[in-house]
């Protein structure tokens, strides 16, 4: 028996920190971010990419992301702490491996506002004109990115000032949210019934590459957000059964929910409005296709209601990531990864200058991705890719630490593991060329700036790297990228790698990836300190913030 099976780590149930966030406030949590303006643009933005094939694509999006939830709800179950999606990796691997998915799902997370803002101008323009261009969808010079900013001041000034009353009244706004997408399937499905839709232009016009495309044209940014329950499961008041549940209740309802809105925005509209194809739909005066559906066919008061809707679902959304990024650039602060004035919190307790610096990030994201559709390549890949170092984590966690008391215990994880490290890297493929090298140059500079962070901190704040448990980082973001340049056209590369040949080269890479860091992991004694002193750092941090 090797020294990692022997190791037993102390259970983490006893905390100082008094919870007070039971399971369903957690699960709603999460479902506030899954239903936000995915539910509003997915379905047509997916459905010009694949056509009625996209239906598939929900279908498959719906399986990977659920298993990504299900390696998060062992995580969260076990380690209940605090922006669990840097920890993980760093009680596994070390301070780097921590730091990079840190980096990646920040870079998740402070973009999904900007994204949550088009999308409710998007509707907005139906009634302020001169919002989007009517051609191309982008933001207008001036006026839409003056109305952008000021939303995004609103969100942030909302976390600042009303943080406590947003958390008293998100059960109420996450019961809204559901409760309009869940209408609206109701009322299309019982009132169209233009079934021809699937068929009349083929039921696959774009072929099977376009399926694995439409993934990322809105899909699985739709199901992201289920890792908030993650994120805030130290707070919660049985963090060790709450968070599991939480995960993967968020998870069923959001299925159930967006796979019902695939099938009736799909059989809905009239007939007439596929005369240049699915990749030309679009519906004239209305930039949210469910409300000018409505209003076509005489449902004033259904389109009036998914106006007011386009703009709850995506500010509840907009609202929770402005604060769960702020709340990650505290946690990076006080690990020592980035400057020290991240840690700095206002009168109210809630980190200031992170809030202003997500923010200012979501004002320079708007120049370069002035659309819904641009901005959620770079959240899918983003995210996913700090999805697939958790994997990683659970695997070689039940090395270190095998004794530890794991209430959700993922079923042939050994299998599941590195087929979800799989499907993670997959999505960031299918991404395309186009959104990879701009999430790789984010990534690029990401690092430049922490590693000047770092040789310019004084010896105090210099965290030590654990380079040794986390170099396999280098070899696997440069094989994803090269992968990408050289891969099928279909997915924007230059084609050396035909559709097909594809999967199979990111499937062989993955696992060479994966069994490499899982034998480069850290020592269980390692392991161990950092898993005591973290998650007493992660109380330390909840308990300031709170």
């Amino acid at each position: 028996m090797s020294v990692d099976q022997t190791f037993s780590v102390p259970s983490l149930g006893e905390r100082k920190l008094r919870r007070k966030v039971g399971p369903i406030a957690l699960m709603f949590a999460s479902v506030g971010s899954i239903i936000g303006s995915g539910w509003l643009l997915g379905a047509l933005s997916a459905s010009k990419v694949a056509g009625p094939a996209a239906l598939i694509s929900w279908v498959i999006g719906a399986v990977v992301v659920a298993v990504l939830a299900l390696v998060h709800a062992e995580l969260g179950g076990a380690f209940p702490v605090a922006g669990g999606s840097a920890r993980f990796p760093h009680y596994a691997f070390g301070s780097l491996a921590g730091l990079a998915s840190g980096w990646f799902w920040y870079l998740g997370a402070v973009t999904v506002a900007p994204a949550e803002v088009e999308a409710a101008l998007s509707y907005a323009n139906n009634y302020i004109p001169g919002l989007i261009n009517s051609s191309s969808g982008a933001l207008t010079v001036p006026l839409g990115f003056i109305v952008a900013a000021i939303l995004m001041i609103v969100f942030t000034l909302i976390n600042v000032f009303g943080v406590h009353w947003l958390a008293r009244t998100n059960l109420i706004i996450v019961a809204w949210k559901i409760a309009i997408p869940v209408l609206t399937v109701i009322v299309f499905l019982a009132v169209f019934h233009h079934f021809d839709n699937l068929t009349s232009h083929g039921f696959m016009p774009n072929g099977v590459p376009a399926i694995f495309a439409a993934l990322s044209s809105g899909i699985i940014f739709a199901y992201l957000g289920f890792e908030q329950a993650v994120e805030f499961g130290a707070e919660s008041t049985n963090p060790q059964r709450n968070v599991p549940l939480a995960v993967i209740g968020s998870m069923v309802i959001g299925v159930v929910i967006y796979l019902g809105l695939a099938i009736a925005f799909a059989t809905s509209f009239d007939p007439g409005a596929l005369s240049k194809g699915w990749s030309a739909l679009s519906f004239s005066g209305s930039f949210g296709p469910y409300a000018a559906i409505a209003s076509a066919a005489g449902l004033g008061v259904v389109a009036f209601v998914l106006y007011v809707d386009a703009v709850v679902s995506p500010g509840g959304t907009g609202l929770l990531y402005v604060g769960s990024s702020a709340r990650m650039s505290f946690g990076m602060a006080r690990s020592r990864y980035i400057p020290g004035f991240f840690e700095d919190l206002s009168a109210q307790h809630v980190p200031l200058i992170g809030l202003v610096f997500a923010m200012v990030l979501g004002f320079i994201f708007f120049l370069p991705f002035p659309t819904w559709q641009t901005l959620i390549g770079i959240i899918t890949s983003a995210t996913v890719l700090s999805y697939g170092l958790q994997p990683l984590s659970l695997t070689a966690l039940r090395r270190q630490a095998p004794d530890i008391a794991r209430p959700y215990r993922l079923p042939f994880a050994e299998v599941i593991a590195p087929a979800a490290f799989i499907i993670a890297n997959l999505i960031i493929y299918w991404s395309g060329w186009e959104t990879d090298w701009r999430l790789g140059v984010a990534i690029v500079l990401g690092f430049i700036l922490l590693a000047l962070n770092y040789l310019l901190s004084p010896a105090d704040r210099k965290p030590s790297l654990d380079f040794k448990a986390a170099i396999w980082i280098v070899p696997y973001l440069a094989g994803l990228t090269i992968i990408s340049f050289i891969g099928a056209k279909d997915f924007g590369g230059r084609g050396i790698i035909p559709f097909g040949w594809d999967a199979l080269v990111v499937a062989v890479f993955s696992l060479v990836i994966y069994f490499l860091a899982v034998s480069q992991r850290l020592p269980a004694e390692t392991a161990q300190t950092y898993i005591t002193e973290l998650s007493a750092e992660a109380e330390a941090e909840a308990e300031l913030l709170d």
